[in-house]
């Protein structure tokens, strides 16, 4: 098992954000996350990335217990991660944005990165933007780099936060062909999406967060078939 999750919770006061979740990914699975904002899901990544720790429970990252391993050794390990709102050095060149991921989140020098970062690029569309400064991007494109800026440190799991968001529906497919070649390279994916269709043409099985609690988990299709989660996440009365 590459992630383990046993009893996470974490509550911020009264509010309970993570209410004993376990959670198992496979090596190579691809796991979607949905819920209704609110739900705890990016909560959910800040604990297995470390940028939080739970009050309860422990996290498990290749059989071992990263509970309170700090974000960065979490990183060095294998985790890598997107978030939602892209936040890329805006006076840095695409290719240099890269190249720091790649750099410090490898532990090593951009010479010994460049190549690979060059591969990233090609891989995520983003090879002919390569001296262009990154606050010039478009939309879709700081959204691919957020990728490419992940996928640079070197994962084995990576984790995307909400990346279909805000795209229009010709770009959201230019992205799921991309997160789909991300994942047949061997990348265990962990997808957060509102973007219901984008999510199921790529991952083999669904996780449902409502409050905090795990709703459901399953193969997508049962998952949004299920009245449930129609109820829950798409307002449909059951």
């Amino acid at each position: 098992m590459l992630l383990e999750l046993k009893a996470v919770s974490k509550s911020f006061g009264s509010l309970v954000v993570a209410d004993a979740i376990d959670l198992q990914v496979g090596r190579g699975d691809a796991l979607g996350i949905i819920g209704p904002n609110g739900a705890g899901k990016t909560t959910l990544f800040n604990l297995i990335t470390g940028g939080l720790r739970p009050d309860a429970g422990s996290v498990w990252f290749d059989g071992r217990d990263v509970t309170v391993v700090p974000a960065q050794q979490r990183c060095f390990a294998g985790m890598g991660r997107s978030f939602q709102v892209p936040l890329p050095f805006e006076g840095l060149s695409v290719f240099e944005n890269v190249a720091v991921g790649g750099a410090f989140g490898q532990g090593k020098s951009v010479a010994q990165v460049q190549d690979e970062c060059l591969d990233i690029l090609a891989l995520t569309g983003l090879l002919d933007k390569a001296n262009v400064l990154a606050g010039q991007l478009t939309l879709l494109e700081r959204k691919r780099l957020e990728m490419a800026r992940a996928l640079a440190t070197g994962p084995e799991l990576l984790l995307l936060d909400e990346i279909a968001g805000g795209l229009t529906e010709a770009e959201c497919d230019q992205l799921v062909a991309t997160i789909r070649e991300v994942h047949a390279r061997g990348v265990t994916i962990v997808w957060i999406e509102h973007v219901v269709h984008a999510l199921m043409a790529v991952v083999d099985r669904i996780f449902v967060l409502n409050f905090g609690r795990k709703v459901q988990e399953g193969e997508p299709e049962a998952v949004m078939s299920s009245a449930e989660v129609q109820e829950i996440y798409l307002g449909i009365e059951a």
